[in-house]
């Protein structure tokens, strides 16, 4: 089996986003809709860059429904998680944070799960699931 350090390396797409109350119904997120598009891309000196925007954004929207940042990161290939620095973002408040996410590969789809975040002050489950494209 590849460590997920190795195969982690690419460019992925989004595939779907979603978010889930801890009773497991689907709760529907404003900013970004329930189908954004995005783009994720890992290189094998751990740097990372992140871009997601609302499918349907409208012209005078400007920054709304997009978001960006990139920054470095680390694998734990025993715990299945990377630890990303973000250097830089769209949100000036998430420049510096240091975030974890669980993530797995199977084939050539990148699985992301986040159990920590909010959407509306309702604590969700988010799962994004991506594609390896190069």
């Amino acid at each position: 089996m590849t460590p997920l350090s190795t195969d982690l390396i690419g460019t992925w797409e989004l595939i779907s986003r979603e978010d889930r109350c801890a009773a497991g119904e689907f709760v529907p997120e404003p900013t970004l809709g329930n189908d954004p598009l995005g783009l994720l891309i890992y290189d094998g000196a751990g740097r990372f860059a992140l871009q997601l925007m609302k499918r349907k954004r409208g012209p005078k929207t400007r920054k709304r429904g997009y978001d960006a940042y990139f920054g470095t990161y680390v694998v734990d290939d025993k715990r299945g998680v990377v630890t990303q620095s973000l250097q830089a973002a769209l949100a000036a408040e998430h420049v510096g944070s240091v975030v974890t996410r669980e993530m797995a590969i199977d084939g050539d789809t990148l699985t992301i799960r986040l159990n920590a975040t909010s959407v509306g002050g309702e604590a969700v489950t988010r799962t994004l699931r991506w594609r390896r494209i190069a």
